[in-house]
């Protein structure tokens, strides 16, 4: 064995052997090299677990089990090898045998009997303990690295835990394991010497010889690593990530939380695709492959289909016995380009893996560590889903008298986004998928799998397809998709054009109000004379069916007035906006051959170059009103022209977009069923009339008989004028584009019951703005070649980006690939649009018409015909329709897919940010940034620092603009929505990262630069140069992350610096984590436990030593932390509710990154409890529990008056709270029963150290000697009649934040604050449920209401938990157990879920 030992250890070496030990050192492998950083970027993870259950049945002899299993442990060094840092290199170190203090061969074998438990429950704490052992983190310092444990069921059948670090074993090393386990339990039940050959070499010596061979030179001057390293360069050469659709978005630091589903083919599938494979001389592991990256490729539309695939790398016999980490992952690229058959993507999968199998010796961390791939601690480098065949049977193993088989159980964990695992059974195939929980839904997954067998079967029925053509849907899914979802077929009776439906409402309504404008009113019967007149006006001067007629009108009763009677007439009107530049009206006048002009005297300057006739509706007026009063008869159908509206065009030249009567008069009808609208609804014309918007706006009140209020536009600007004229006009429903809505205040519009958002994406935020329960919000989608509207939304959660839910009537809707096949739920395709609202085409574009218009290949009905939107969108499971935005708004970014619109949302989550716009500037092809848009609430300085900071935790550093331009409104067109070609014209360049060299500025900045000079080796360091992209690799950063932390004196981790990989954002990180650990809000109070962490706010005094006996109560494998203010120690407290939360986000964060969150509060700290849970569910974390305890809910209602609290203070608390005051004494003297008598003597000094304290000065107050002598006595019975194990929870750091609990007057600043807090208070409506836990006795404002006023802010409901007591007996026994036992009972409930 070629060994060598090292004696000559620096001091500040991190091996802990005695000075005598003879210690072996060897080099890690590659793949250990790699674990071991993994390892140190996330430190006591259990990412890397090798877990296994085995069920035995039979009678086991305890005693040889043992012996087995020391014996292995013997004969595999690797199994008794630690890790360790040397010379700033990670090592193997095994103690000699030989040695005098060798670790002992004997590991912990711990047996648990669950021979009490009722046969179900014992199998559940069977899954549960194999869980949590499999989540259990191991130490690679300390070691060991094998832990076994056995669990008892019954006399006969045990259920045997192995798990190893991966580091040390992988999935071929547990067979190894297994099979000498059944030789050698043999041997030692027979009282035999165990017939198992000497093993030839160790790992140790593979991981020596590893390196050596890969680096040695060959007959051709080249060493293996560089012949290998040259294919994988070229094969993986402009490699892109798999843009797998995921159901969340992916956060920048995963969880690695996971969950698993099965797989069984039918035996005649298995056989099928074993004849396929045959057929084709591939293997069945190559066609398997070949079908699931198919699966991908219809999921992604990607072409480069990359996936990873384990390989055993044990291909010398020497290898093939030892227990060891040998694997190697094989990166398996294919080309999907020219939509090939399955035949023909058949050949390319055998050439790959053929290649992949002869270049497998190069291990996957070299190559990463040489193709540098961009590093994200959100993606696995390379490949972000693996897929593996095992092909050889499981054989179930006999012992003597013993019979083995697997145990399935789910360890919870997903190293990677998706692990495909397939294996053979006997006769059939069997699969198991592994995924992050972080990503994926269960169901989603379930589809994934169903999609993967109906591609099977499609293949093996017909593997000469096209791959577009194979099915994939269910017959189910299908239904679904075409027919249940598109169920909207409707019939009208009346079939007839808008004019003609308005004028049925002037028969209806004749004196009712029409029309408002400032002060001028036109009533119905008013309207329609002189729209009537003017029809008659026009068709005078030859307007006849389909004649254009454009009309160019300021808003005002004249506007309405003539697009009314250019459709009586006959015509079709052409909206033309005065503001419009003269060039793109002169364009529009001459492509429409407009026939008559409809418009003003005073914009009659507009048109001197127009030839045909022009009508001054105010000029001509008088000569107008000659013509009848009645309505006119025209032949105009449905199928007839309504309007011409021009929309941007792509040639850079606008588009005239020609829309039928049919579609406006479906609009109106949808509208009235949707909308439930009335006559006496009061209706807003705020979009401009060239915007496709404001003709959805006239025909909602004029289609009804309802009131449409116009408004000059000035009126109309985002702010107060609107909401003033909002408020005058009392207007009941309103359509707006989101990014008025983000602007407009928010303040009490009672008359508004209606607001319907569209024209571009909506945001959660904006629903949170405006959604009560007193108001609909509905968001609307469609483009302007649908009649304005497709889809609509009604939302009534405020927990999700708002859908655009489902067609509206006689409306189709498909999502498709670019193949025009059906696109499963949950991915992403194209939008089209089919049904009665589709336009007839452009006008003079026939070709364009051709592209985007073409035959409803899903609709045999004659002329059926569908759009081609160009937006991408996605069905939810529940039918509704997810908008994503534009396919030409997607842009990639250094080989990853970005939208733009996901950016947006998560900077819009952040507290300081208004409104945000991203867009990319700079080269298509290879210098391409991002730049985001931002309306602050704050100085633009402090928001875009702490952008920085809130973007870095949400999203991969690549999605990260480059730049922040903050403005103070963003510019808008004319309807309504976001200029993004005016934002482009900003100048950014004050606003840009220089990416020149700038040198450090602070000491700070100046001691990094100096270190990253040191470790990599280069001479100087610019304050933006990123450390990767200087050379910077693994081993590097922890070098260089163990003297930052050394010389700063702080414990930085080492995903710090993979989240900021430059000078200037580490040293940001630097100074946040010195300022949070001077001072956390955070008391930690049982810290123990596989549970999530339960967290909880102090009441309205501060203070937390109350929580201490229910975290007793709650159990041991319950972690529990408390919320202490700032404040409690000297500082200045917080005074508004929101801030506080905030605050307390970022603490409880320290321990637990990403959600779910489990929340609750007593009293004060329920109200801050629920406040922290809306913010953590805006910022998108999921909050699994709010729990309330006694809390009345922050409504106006609920404050209480001076004689109800002061009724509350005499009859409750003061009563109650010396048993507080005694536990608070116990709790931080923490004495044991050995302890008491010391106790009282120490009470004179205690009652010196808590000077100024509450209990001094009731003290004081008594103003009585004998009170101290009474507590000494009181405190011994007290603590004699306590059990210890409260105190034992109880750390002597959170005993020292106790003590602050008792200074008086920092307590009654915080009560103040606390105070404030209360009454400045606005909440926002929950989207989920909250857990209220209450107490019979009540202040009188809350004794009628059960749920204590949480009903009206829960939109989830309020679940009531009754607890015995009162407000303060509740925490405390008997009471205390009661709702420790419910609380448990709903944390497990939510952690199951």
């Amino acid at each position: 064995m070629s060994k060598y030992i090292f004696n000559n250890l620096t001091d500040d070496e991190e091996l802990n052997f005695s000075e005598d030990a003879e210690v072996f050192i060897f080099p890690t492998s590659f793949a250990q090299q790699r674990l071991w950083f993994l390892d140190q970027l996330a430190p006591g993870n259990p990412f890397y677990n090798v877990s296994t259950a085995l069920r035995l049945t039979g009678s086991l002899n305890f005693t040889a089990f043992k012996q087995t299993f020391n014996e292995i442990v013997s004969r595999h060094e690797i199994l008794r090898t630690r890790f360790v840092m040397v010379q700033q290199e990670p090592v193997q170190a095994i103690a000699a045998e030989s040695c005098a203090n060798a670790p002992s061969l004997t590991i912990p074998f711990p047996l648990i009997d669950l021979r009490n438990f009722e046969s179900q429950e014992r199998e559940t704490q069977v899954r549960r303990i194999a869980t949590a052992e499999a989540q259990r983190p191991f130490n690679l310092t300390t070691g060991p690295l094998l832990r076994v444990k056995l669990l008892q069921l019954d006399e006969v059948e045990y259920v045997l835990l192995l798990n190893l670090h991966h580091i040390v074993a992988d999935g071929w090393s547990i067979g190894v394991l297994i099979r000498e386990l059944g030789v050698l339990y043999k041997a030692f039940v027979e009282d035999k010497r165990a017939s198992l050959p000497k093993l030839p070499i160790q790992y140790a010596d593979f991981a020596q010889w590893q390196r050596e061979w890969l680096q040695s030179v060959g007959v051709n001057g080249c060493s293996p690593l560089q012949t290998q390293l040259a294919y994988w360069q070229k094969q993986l050469d402009g490699i892109s990530a798999l843009n797998l659709p995921t159901d969340r978005l992916r956060s920048a630091i995963p969880t690695y939380r996971g969950a698993k589903q099965f797989l069984e083919l039918p035996h005649s599938l298995t056989q099928a695709l074993e004849v396929l494979s045959c057929k084709e001389d591939v293997t069945l592991f190559m066609t398997m492959l070949a079908a699931f990256q198919t699966l991908l490729y219809r999921y992604t539309q990607q072409e480069d289909i990359v996936v990873g695939s384990a390989i055993a790398n044990r291909n010398r016999s020497e290898l093939e016995g030892l227990i060891g980490f040998f694997v190697n992952s094989l990166v398996l690229r294919t080309d999907f380009s020219g939509n090939p058959t399955f035949q023909e993507l058949l050949n390319r999968v055998r050439e790959v893996t053929l290649e992949a199998y002869t270049h497998q010796d190069l291990p996957f961390e070299k190559l990463v560590e040489e193709l540098h791939p961009e590093r994200d601690l959100s993606r696995h480098p390379l490949f972000q889903v693996v897929f593996s065949l095992q092909n050889t049977p499981i054989e179930a193993l006999e012992l003597p008298r013993l019979k083995l088989s697997l145990f399935d159980f789910d360890s919870k964990i997903a190293k990677i986004d998706l692990e495909f695992h397939l294996w053979q059974d006997l006769e059939t195939l069997k699969g198991e998928v592994v995924y992050s929980t972080d990503l994926f839904d269960q169901s989603t997954i379930t589809r994934m799998l169903g999609h993967y067998q109906i591609l099977l079967e499609s293949i093996v029925a017909n593997p000469k397809q096209r791959l577009s053509d194979l099915p994939l849907l269910t017959k189910g899914e299908r239904q679904q998709l075409l027919i249940d979802w598109n169920n909207a077929k409707k019939s009208y009776p009346d079939n007839k054009c808008f004019h003609q439906l308005f004028e049925a409402q002037v028969d209806k309504n004749i004196g009712a109000t029409a029309l408002v404008f400032g002060n001028q009113q036109l009533s119905y019967k008013e309207l329609n004379i002189r729209s009537n007149q003017l029809a008659h006006y026009l068709k005078k001067m030859g307007v006849e069916t389909e004649s254009l007629v454009g009309i160019c009108v300021k808003r005002s009763p004249e506007m309405i007035i003539g697009l009314l009677g250019i459709l009586k007439a006959g015509g079709a009107y052409l909206p033309l906006d005065p503001s419009y530049p003269q060039e793109r009206l002169n364009f529009m006048l001459k492509d429409a051959q407009v026939s008559v002009l409809l418009t003003q005297e005073k914009l009659l300057q507009h048109f001197t170059e127009f030839s045909k006739p022009i009508i001054s509706i105010d000029k001509d007026w008088a000569t107008i009103t000659q013509h009848s009063q009645e309505n006119p008869t025209s032949c105009v159908t449905l199928e007839n022209l309504a309007y011409v509206i021009y929309t941007s065009g792509s040639t850079g030249q606008p588009k005239g977009v020609l829309i039928e009567h049919r579609g406006l008069s479906n609009l109106v009808a949808a509208q009235i069923e949707v909308f439930q609208l009335q006559p006496s609804n009061r209706i807003l014309q705020f979009a401009s009339l060239s915007f496709d918007a404001s003709i959805f706006e006239i025909v909602m009140a004029l289609g009804i008989g309802a009131t449409l209020y116009l408004a000059n536009k000035e009126c109309l600007l985002p702010g107060q004028s609107l909401l003033q004229l909002l408020r005058e006009k009392a207007i009941t429903h309103v359509t707006l584009p989101p990014a008025v809505l983000a602007v407009l205040p928010t303040e009490s519009l009672p008359a508004l019951q209606t607001i319907i958002s569209a024209g571009e994406s909506c945001y959660e935020d904006i629903v949170k703005r405006w959604w009560n329960s007193k108001r609909s919000f509905f968001n609307a989608y469609g483009p302007t070649e649908a009649t304005v509207w497709s889809t609509v939304a009604e939302i009534k959660s405020v927990s999700e980006k708002p859908p655009i839910g489902r067609p509206i009537a006689n409306t189709e809707i498909y999502i498709l690939d670019k193949h025009l096949q059906l696109v499963p739920i949950g991915i992403l395709g194209e939008l089209y649009i089919g049904g009665e609202g589709l336009a007839r085409g452009y006008l003079n574009c026939p070709e364009l018409t051709a592209k985007k218009f073409f035959s409803n290949p899903f609709n045999s009905k004659k002329g059926a015909r569908l759009y081609k939107t160009g937006d991408l969108a996605r069905y939810r499971p529940d039918g509704n329709i997810e908008f994503l935005g534009r396919i030409d708004n997607q842009l990639k970014i250094r080989g990853f897919r970005i939208e733009l619109s996901e950016i947006e949302i998560v900077i819009s989550q952040h507290n300081n940010v208004q409104e945000a716009v991203v867009i990319a500037q700079g080269n298509l092809y290879d210098n391409k940034r991002l730049v985001a848009y931002i309306v602050s609430k704050s100085p633009p300085d402090k928001t875009i620092i702490e952008l920085r900071e809130f973007l870095k935790e949400k999203l991969p550093e690549y999605m990260i603009p480059t730049a922040f331009v903050m403005l103070d409104s963003l510019p808008l067109t004319a309807n309504g929505k976001v200029d993004r070609y005016a934002l482009k014209a900003v100048d950014t360049v004050s606003h840009s990262i220089d990416k020149a060299f700038i040198a450090p500025r602070t000491p700070i900045e100046l001691t990094l630069a100096k270190i990253w000079a040191e470790v990599l080796n280069v001479e100087n360091v610019g304050i933006h140069d990123n450390f990767f992209d200087l050379g910077g690799n693994s081993l590097l950063a922890v070098r260089l992350l163990d003297q930052i932390n050394k010389q700063f004196e702080c414990n930085l981790p080492l995903s710090n610096l993979f989240l900021n990989q430059t000078i200037e954002s580490l040293e940001i990180a630097l100074n946040s984590q010195t300022y949070s650990l001077s001072r956390s809000s955070l008391v930690p109070i049982q810290t123990n436990g596989s549970n999530p962490p339960f967290f909880c706010v102090h009441p309205i005094f501060g203070v937390v030593f109350p929580y201490y006996e229910l975290a007793h109560q709650l159990g041991i494998n319950q972690p529990f932390y408390g919320l202490q203010p700032i404040g409690i120690d000297g500082e200045t407290p917080l005074n508004r509710i929101e801030d506080m939360a905030s605050h307390y986000i970022k603490a409880l964060r320290s321990v637990q990154p990403k959600g779910p969150y489990f929340l609750g509060g007593w009293s004060f700290g329920g109200w801050v409890a629920f406040e922290m849970a809306q913010q953590l569910q805006n910022s998108g974390e999921e909050v699994a529990l709010l729990a309330v305890l006694d809390t009345i809910a922050p409504i106006k209602s609920n404050l209480p008056s001076f004689s109800n609290t002061l009724k509350f203070i005499l009859t409750t608390v003061v009563p109650y709270m010396w048993p507080f005051f005694l536990d608070y004494l116990r709790l931080i003297t923490a004495p044991s029963k050995n302890q008491i008598n010391s106790l009282t003597s120490r009470l004179t000094n205690f009652m010196k150290l808590v000077r100024y304290s509450f209990w001094e000065s009731l003290t004081r107050y008594f103003q009585r000697e004998p009170l101290t002598r009474s507590l000494q006595t009181n405190l011994s019975l007290h603590f004699i009649q306590k059990e210890d194990t409260t105190v034992n929870l109880i750390s002597e750091k959170s005993k020292l934040r106790l003590l602050s609990e008792s200074a008086i007057i920092p307590m009654l600043r915080v009560f103040y604050a606390n105070s404030q807090a209360v009454i400045n208070y606005v909440p926002q409506v929950y989207p989920k449920r909250i857990n209220l836990f209450r107490t019979k006795v009540q202040l009188n404002i809350a004794e009628g209401e059960t749920s204590m006023g949480w009903d009206q802010l829960a939109m989830g409901g309020t679940e009531i938990h009754h607890i015995p007591g009162n407000h303060l007996t509740m925490l405390r026994k008997p009471h205390i157990q009661i709702l420790a036992a419910q609380l448990r009972a709903c944390i497990e409930k939510a952690h199951l879920k």
